[in-house]
């Protein structure tokens, strides 16, 4: 089949991956750049294609299959109805829109118009996450009882130069924690409600440094997860699985997933159950669950061009990334107010 010609809004650091991406796969073209830095001109020039200031120009000029939206959040909501007023799959980087309500205008333009929209939670696509799914949906696990997470790590000083991230809204909650919400949503079930609290004594800047959450599962489990972006540490998604092109690696866990029959760390794939079904008077054995040795974002772009093709549906829609995003802005508005959330009010008026 002919390569799909792709354009990407946004040439930043998240853009430039998408690129690359997009660039090394024998399935997709870049065929057009939308950016109004210099840096993503310049860049647009080397790789011998067009650069375009407006986004919606390049949408009318480009011919184009398919799109990715790389932009600052606030810009997904006009960029996604833009693509898909004019037919265009898009993956749509992670959040799907800056608001509640931009999300769900996007998930219903969607939907109506039936173009496929896929949101950048690149961790569905990791083969960690694909197998503990696997195993937890086949019962290996038994009933889901309790899930704990952790991601704590050190960003550089510099990360905080820009003065949107040292204000409300641009801290780990809303930057990372969405991450964290999307793969406990994927492998544990829905989120009914949340409690949480925040700290900002490492760095005392306006927004949080640090956080935790008490979750409650529509399945009736139960979850905690702790995180900080002022301890360095190796239980950290990013690094412990060694996906990111980012983080040096340093294989370990950083989730534990309890079941009436057994446990799971992730994304070190250790399945621990006592012997026969046994107690905590019995041995444990411990086994290892071999998921495919693949990266998740090449195969996020390859289950795109599935989406493009139409072979397959998105594996995160836009109505799914509204989800996630309602539990996210649950966590953010449980620790301001100390109220406990219940995620379904927050898609209500």
């Amino acid at each position: 089949m002919s390569s799909l010609r792709i354009g990407v809004m946004g040439a930043g650091i998240i853009g430039r991956e998408h690129i690359a991406l997009v660039g090394a796969s024998p399935d997709t073209r870049l065929t057009a750049i939308a950016d109004v830095t210099e840096s993503g001109r310049q860049l647009a020039e080397a790789l011998g294609v067009t650069c375009y200031a407006d986004y919606r120009e390049m949408l009318d000029d480009a011919a184009l299959d398919a799109v990715i939206v790389a932009l600052p959040n606030a810009l997904h909501r006009d960029a996604g109805l833009a693509c898909i007023e004019r037919g265009l799959p898009t993956l749509m980087e992670k959040p799907i829109a800056d608001t509640l309500s931009a999300g769900l205008e996007l998930a219903e333009a969607s939907e109506a118009a039936g173009v496929p929209m896929l949101i950048g939670h690149h961790r569905r696509h990791s083969p960690d996450m694909v197998e503990a799914r696997r195993s937890i949906r086949d019962g290996e696990l038994g009933t889901l009882v309790a899930i704990n997470g952790m991601w704590l790590c050190r960003k550089h000083d510099a990360y905080f130069d820009q003065a949107w991230r040292r204000q409300v809204g641009g801290g780990p909650i809303l930057i990372n924690l969405i991450h964290e919400i999307d793969i406990l949503r994927f492998l544990c079930g829905e989120i009914e409600s949340v409690q949480a609290v925040t700290g900002a004594a490492a760095r005392e800047f306006e927004v949080e440094d640090s956080f935790a959450v008490v979750i409650k599962f529509a399945n009736g489990a139960i979850g905690s997860f702790t995180g900080s972006d002022a301890v360095p540490s190796p239980w950290m998604w990013d690094v412990a699985s060694g996906q990111s092109p980012n983080f040096p690696h340093h294989p370990g866990s950083c989730y534990t997933i309890g079941g009436s029959r057994a446990s799971l760390s992730v994304p070190g794939m250790d399945v621990w159950a006592h012997e026969e079904g046994g107690d905590w008077r019995q041995p444990l054995v411990r086994r290892r669950l071999q998921p495919p040795r693949t990266h998740c974002y090449p195969e996020q772009l390859a289950h795109f061009v599935a989406v493009i093709r139409g072979e397959a549906a998105p594996v995160i829609d836009a109505r799914e990334g509204v989800m996630t995003l309602a539990a996210t802005l649950a966590v953010s508005r449980a620790a301001a107010e100390g109220v406990h959330v219940q995620v379904s009010g927050m898609l209500t008026p």
